[in-house]
């Protein structure tokens, strides 16, 4: 991996600071990672929190997620996102605010429809296909990703649009780092028979590097490895940007990752 181009830039949008793969920086195509700065939450979620499942409140939520949608160009009602639980369930967005039960991945080649996926720590991925301009966003952390959720969102592009892998762009967002996500013997064998550097071992534990294990799902899909980029950014060791159940308990925020055709 050691090779491979690293292309992501902060940016400000006002008060918001946002992180953007220069791989999908098109005139067309609207992208964006939030980290956790410039909202309105206080204590341990502050400031930016988009997510209303642990516990933060739900009015200072609600300013976060507006704050966040006029600073990307559209409102919070046209966005359509699922109700994540770590599985691979795929969702075909045809029209804004639709909000999908039991869904870690949206696809669609609709303009005007952002896709909204939640994260801390784990991976936010983007799929673009600039030929036929269809798009995907992704939430998959372990459980997901041994269900191989982003392969289901590239069959889901396949099957509905077209859509050929060697034609795809994809970037996989900030999440933990393989630094940071120590795993025990039970995740750590689900992963033993991967290809890659998926599994590393520091002072007698077992770690898990997500991103590499998606990337290594897409390589064998057949997305060109040029093609994949990652983001630098652990989720954990990037306090004062990101949020991280990992670092900081079940008292924490939620980021999102935004997509939308132009």
């Amino acid at each position: 991996m050691g090779a491979l181009a690293v292309s992501e830039s902060l940016c400000s949008c006002g008060n918001i600071i946002v992180l953007k793969s220069n791989q999908l920086d098109f005139p067309w195509l609207l992208h964006a990672f939030s980290t956790r700065q410039g909202g309105v939450s206080q204590g341990s979620y502050a400031s930016l929190n988009l997510g209303l499942s642990t516990g933060d409140d739900a009015e200072r939520v609600q300013c976060n997620r507006d704050r966040l949608a006029r600073a990307l160009g559209f409102t919070w009602e046209q966005a359509a996102r699922g109700e994540q639980v770590h599985g691979n369930r795929v969702a075909v967005v045809t029209a804004p605010g639709a909000v999908f039960p039991s869904t870690d991945a949206l696809v669609t080649n609709r303009v005007g429809l952002p896709l909204l996926v939640f994260f801390a720590d784990c991976v936010p991925i983007m799929l673009v296909d600039p030929v036929l301009r269809v798009i995907a966003t992704v939430h998959a952390g372990w459980r997901g990703t041994l269900r191989r959720v982003v392969l289901e969102a590239l069959g889901v592009m396949r099957s509905c649009f077209g859509v050929e892998a060697r034609h795809c762009l994809v970037h996989l967002g900030p999440s933990i780092g393989p630094c940071c996500y120590a795993v025990g013997e039970e995740v750590a064998e689900l992963f033993a028979s991967w290809k890659g550097e998926v599994l590393l071992r520091d002072q007698g534990s077992w770690h898990l590097d997500l991103k590499e294990a998606n990337r290594q799902l897409l390589l064998a899909a057949g997305v060109p490895k040029e093609n994949i980029t990652l983001s630098s950014y652990c989720t954990s060791c990037h306090s004062k940007l990101f949020y991280s159940h990992r670092r900081d308990g079940y008292q924490t925020g939620r980021m999102a990752g935004a997509i939308m055709l132009k």
